[in-house]
């Protein structure tokens, strides 16, 4: 597809409570239009575009959030660059991004290099570095072949996590938190150090309105499917 299709194809599926929704809540924080479209959409429409590296490049220099969001979703991992990727970090509009570029399947979490680039981005003195490189993280525990990092890759990190959560900002407390949960999931050698820390962090108050419970790590570790899941 070309760049007008495809913005003529988001278009067509614009929602106006949507819109209204991120006008009110986040364009004050980015320069990005929105068409209200919900994530679950996008990926829909992001399988029915197809993998597209070059058209995702063209699509990434849009000022509408939608079309950046399917500009990631339809990258190949097979050519993205830790070049390409350093540039994007800069780019992800106050943060509204980082989840879509960094997590939930992410082609950049698919790389090669991604391992390393979590690594480095963790010790960045840029919050959405850290936010993401947390992120990859999260994605690489779900990464059952060969080439899955080590428990020793993943100890690391909880280390990390462990000397630095106290001095976090929110986003990239929640992002720590996700990878604290994630790494736990892995495997029976894993969890309880992971858990130790979860409950060091305690549950993350991420909603100032009151309107959604904390984000709690160890509630996630303690539950019934991963006391099934890992024989704890």
């Amino acid at each position: 597809m070309k760049k007008t299709e495809v913005i003529a194809l988001l278009k067509s599926n614009s929602d106006e409570r949507g819109v209204a929704h991120w006008n009110k809540r986040f364009a004050k924080d980015t320069n990005l239009k929105s068409f209200g479209i919900g994530l679950t959409k996008l990926r829909k429409l992001a399988k029915q575009i197809g993998k597209d590296p070059g058209l995702a490049a063209r699509l990434w220099k849009s000022d509408v959030y939608d079309v950046k969001i399917i500009a990631l979703l339809i990258d190949d991992p097979k050519v993205i660059t830790e070049d390409q990727a350093e540039q994007q970090v800069e780019d992800l509009a106050a943060g509204h991004l980082a989840h879509v570029f960094s997590t939930c399947g992410a082609p950049l979490s698919k790389t090669a290099f991604a391992p390393d680039l979590a690594n480095k981005w963790v010790i960045s003195k840029d919050p959405n570095r850290r936010r993401c490189g947390y992120g990859l993280v999260s994605e690489l525990t779900k990464v059952k072949t060969k080439k899955a990092p080590e428990d020793a890759y993943f100890l690391k990190h909880i280390q990390q996590i462990d000397q630095s959560f106290d001095k976090e900002e929110l986003a990239v407390l929640l992002a720590m938190g996700g990878a604290i949960m994630s790494i736990g999931i892995r495997n029976k050698n894993l969890h309880p150090i992971a858990l130790n820390v979860a409950r060091k962090i305690g549950p993350i108050d991420f909603d100032p309105d009151g309107r959604c419970d904390p984000f709690d790590p160890v509630k996630h570790l303690t539950g019934d499917y991963v006391k099934q899941k890992l024989g704890v």
